[in-house]
């Protein structure tokens, strides 16, 4: 847990879809500080015409690259948001070639009891976690 949802368009190898989620893992562990293999990722590719992120009047140039990552979590400190957009443009530059202008985050912020990792239990609730 985080649960992360990360959008981006056709095109992309396997090997350049993994290099994406390794960096995009690699900045929440150093932002959130949890377990490595506290990893839950989602890949959905979209045709280009299905895909509309345009700049909100900051003038960014988005291209090809464009990556939306969508964060489910229970509650972060606004530093450990803020580092963790820096992170995740940090490891997508230097592993992945993606500029920051091409990377929008998203983080929705849910409850202890908004979780069940299996067997029909919320393991937050039980201790279990």
């Amino acid at each position: 847990m985080p649960l992360i949802r990360i959008d981006i368009r056709k095109g992309r190898t396997a090997g350049e879809i993994k290099a994406l989620c390794d960096a995009v893992h690699a900045g929440m562990l150093a932002a959130f500080h949890v377990p490595e293999r506290d990893r839950y990722q989602i890949v959905h590719e979209h045709d280009p015409h299905t895909m509309f992120i345009e700049d909100t009047g900051l003038g960014l140039r988005r291209t090809d690259k464009l990556v939306v990552i969508s964060v489910v979590s229970r509650p972060r400190p606004v530093e450990a948001k803020l580092a963790f957009y820096r992170q995740v443009c940090e490891h997508l530059g230097s592993k992945c070639g993606i500029e920051p202008s091409d990377v929008m985050v998203s983080i929705s912020t849910n409850s202890d009891a908004d979780w069940s990792f299996g067997l029909g239990k919320a393991q937050f609730l039980t201790g279990e976690l």
